[in-house]
């Protein structure tokens, strides 16, 4: 990786020991009157299931873990001193909180998480643990490959297309080729599900632009032969989101 870099997965690509003190460091960061963070992830697999959190100790990595072990897309809770994380290098990011119930969630989607709507599964879920309703959450779609960068071809434009008729995804770059606006796609499902579109903030960075600020998968990997994570976290501390 490049030096400094402070990644925060890619354990495939980067040795264990760097990060997991690069998550050491992280987890610094955040105060926390209720005492210690646990940060609650998950190994992604660009799909859509869902991993509920409901204490400390079962956000806690095994001892002996090196590496993420449990494979999902999606973390819901609602437990004091957890954080819950995704990580990633294009894909969004998004973020989900119930200033009601307290419930929170982190997602990663990529277009096949998009397509098997991930975010909305999630949602789902904190509907049934914890009452959860769409119209009460807000959200935070974090800085991924955005529709100025991010190309495709027709394995993503005809299911998009299928799937979207009524939303303008694409911009056309070259035969059978155009960029996607993922980050757009997400939103209208969360719309489609009840989040008021005002309580739906997008940033607006794209990682591939914005390669000084953020890991990009798609402009690095072929410079570095390997690429680190940037990492999403949501949680509450005890009394408050």
């Amino acid at each position: 990786m490049p030096e400094n870099a402070l990644n925060l997965a890619g354990f495939n690509e980067d040795s264990a020991e760097n990060i997991l003190e690069n998550r050491r460091r992280f987890l610094k960061l955040f105060p926390n009157e209720s005492g210690e963070w646990a940060l609650a992830g998950c190994w992604q697999v660009h799909g859509s299931d869902v991993r509920q959190v409901n204490d400390l100790a079962e956000a806690k990595p095994a001892e002996d873990a090196r590496g993420d072990t449990i494979y999902c897309d999606a973390i819901v809770s609602n437990a004091n001193g957890v954080l819950a994380g995704v990580k990633t290098a294009d894909c969004v990011p998004i973020l989900i909180g119930d200033p009601v119930s307290s419930a929170f969630a982190a997602i990663h989607a990529g277009w096949r998480g998009t397509l098997a709507e991930v975010a909305t599964k999630a949602l789902e879920r904190m509907a049934f643990a914890y009452q959860t309703k769409p119209s009460d959450v807000r959200v935070a779609i974090g800085p991924a490959a955005a529709a100025c960068c991010y190309e495709v071809g027709l394995d993503v434009i005809d299911p998009f297309s299928n799937k979207f008729p009524d939303q303008e995804l694409f911009t056309e770059t070259r035969a059978d080729h155009a960029c996607i606006n993922l980050l757009a796609a997400n939103r209208a499902q969360l719309i489609s599900a009840g989040v008021n579109p005002d309580r739906i903030n997008i940033a607006p960075l794209c990682t591939m632009c914005r390669t000084d600020l953020f890991f990009s998968y798609r402009r690095e990997k072929s410079i570095h032969g390997k690429v680190g994570r940037l990492m999403s976290v949501i949680g509450r501390t005890r009394g408050r989101g």
